[in-house]
């Protein structure tokens, strides 16, 4: 059993893990949703990655947020072990700009997974669940009327939860939101401004195109009205 806080009807944009709520999690992922135990040292690998000083939004409270709503939401996941695993590792390598960073976080944690005695298929899984926070295939939201038969796929579901998680800092309260725009722009501050604006606006308007930003009922429920607001008043600022 997870000893963990499920409530897949959140009302409220979570607070961070602190740091034993985070530690818990760590331990019940690998423990109790693969059966394994991590590898040395790699908790301490990881936060070390997550803490570099070029980071600004993509940082240890990003991680602790994702987190926190897969505590509320682990219940939606047909493996919660393996989704909380990629979402440790959805960003332990970022380097602004470049183009390989989510290929070399699933590469990492597949070769952790190894390590730690994790079928191929498993290590594989969690790979492709940090590859999909590429955000260049949108996914079909998620009948919250679904049955046995109709459901889609473990990697097809577990895969949307991933995407609902990575970006529900689009759907957080508007200061928060102005915060992590700010950090955003700070990871990219050797970007000329008419070059960022002109990226980021291309980036926000493409969330705001969608016809769905979040695929599960409840992140939808909980995060899609406020991102389109903030979408909206983020790209009108960029304009400026």
């Amino acid at each position: 059993m997870y000893r963990v806080i499920s409530n897949a009807m959140n009302t409220s944009f979570p607070n961070p893990l602190g740091d034993d709520a985070l530690a818990s999690t760590w331990h019940t992922a690998w423990s109790t949703g693969l059966g394994l135990l991590p590898p040395q040292g790699l908790f301490a690998e990881l936060m070390t990655a997550w803490s570099e000083p070029h980071r600004s939004y993509h940082d240890p409270r990003h991680l602790r947020e994702c987190l926190a709503l897969w505590r509320c939401w682990w219940g939606l996941s047909r493996s919660p072990g393996e989704l909380a695993i990629a979402l440790w590792f959805h960003d332990a390598v970022y380097v602004p700009g470049a183009a390989d960073n989510e290929l070399q976080s699933a590469a990492w944690a597949a070769r952790s997974m190894t390590r730690a005695g994790a079928d191929s298929e498993s290590a594989q899984r969690v790979h492709d669940l940090i590859m999909a926070t590429r955000h260049d295939v949108p996914v079909a939201p998620v009948s919250a009327r679904a049955t046995a038969e109709s459901a889609p796929p473990a990697e097809a579901t577990d895969s949307r939860l991933m995407l609902d998680i990575d970006l529900a800092i689009l759907g957080s309260p508007p200061a928060r939101f102005e915060g992590y725009d700010r950090d955003v722009r700070q990871e990219y501050a050797a970007v000329s401004g008419r070059l960022y604006r002109a990226r980021r606006s291309a980036v926000l308007r493409g969330f705001l195109a969608r016809p769905r930003i979040y695929g599960h009922p409840p992140a939808f429920v909980l995060l899609e009205a406020q991102a389109r607001i903030n979408l909206t008043g983020a790209v009108s600022r960029l304009a400026q």
